[in-house]
């Protein structure tokens, strides 16, 4: 059977800014994006015609997943983002950071069992009780308690973790959500990403 890729997507619904017309910090961060990984997230060009938005949603993504608290390791971070996109129909959000989940765990089959059922996914204990109460916080918001806070204390999470993961849930949740309304398809990079070696 032959292989066969993705059809081609426009990045967004939306109007997508031609890059040589971004303010120059924006067209620097996409050009070292787009040499380190080969390609250019979709994410990244949907953004790009609000500026503003576009430097506002990074910054806020690199303080979570790049240098948040060593308590959620980056590995996990991903997989809490890929459960909770899971839980919310967020197929750009699940292969994106399923690719870099699989980098991060260096494990080409945990993000997909995740992203699937994370109660079956083999996970330690911990990063169980952290993705029940995180895909929980994605879904139903109100039905997490103090309780759920102690219980993740209990697994040894510091309140800046909680803190942490809170603001994961809830950035991803806004990502999930403008996914959808962008109709921002996962770029076909993302599927082989972890899974076999690079070039």
């Amino acid at each position: 059977m032959p292989e066969t890729q993705p059809a081609a997507q426009p990045a967004s619904r939306f109007p997508v800014a031609d890059r040589a017309t971004l303010p120059d910090d924006l067209r620097e961060r996409y050009d070292a994006v787009e040499e380190k990984s080969g390609f250019l997230p979709h994410v990244f060009a949907a953004l790009a015609h609000r500026p503003d938005e576009a430097r506002a949603f990074f910054a806020y993504h690199d303080a979570l997943m790049e240098t948040g608290t060593p308590g959620l390791s980056q590995a996990e971070r991903e997989l809490v983002v890929v459960a909770t996109s899971a839980a919310n129909d967020c197929l750009y959000c699940v292969v994106a950071h399923g690719a870099i989940a699989r980098i991060r765990a260096r494990d080409p089959y945990l993000a997909d069992q995740v992203a699937i059922d994370w109660r079956k996914a083999p996970l330690e204990p911990r990063m169980v009780a952290v993705l029940d109460v995180a895909v929980r916080l994605a879904t139903d918001p109100a039905a997490v308690v103090l309780a759920d806070l102690d219980t993740l204390r209990g697994h040894g999470l510091t309140e800046d973790d909680l803190w942490d993961l809170g603001a994961i849930v809830a950035f991803f949740a806004m990502s999930n959500r403008l996914a959808h309304w962008a109709a921002i398809p996962p770029n076909p990079e993302f599927f082989l990403m972890g899974r076999v070696p690079r070039g």
